[in-house]
């Protein structure tokens, strides 16, 4: 069960970072996806693995917000 079914809320200035934290990884990832295409259109390397490297940190970055939010939770 989670902490706010259990009557545990998060902060409302937590939950605004979070949110805020995950809107920023979403658009790394969008223009990671933008550059990799570009790329691939473009046959240039360069941009294309740019655009993979932009995705990869952007997904670390939601995935450590997941590890952050859990323990943060308990």
């Amino acid at each position: 069960m989670s902490k706010i079914h259990q009557g545990i809320r998060p902060t409302r200035k937590a939950q605004l970072m979070s949110t805020t934290d995950d809107a920023k990884n979403m658009a790394q990832e969008a223009k990671g996806k933008i550059k990799e295409g570009a790329g691939k259109v473009s046959d240039n390397e360069r941009l294309e693995a740019e655009g993979k490297a932009d995705q990869v940190g952007a997904n670390l970055k939601q995935a450590g917000e997941k590890v952050k939010d859990a323990f943060k939770n308990r």
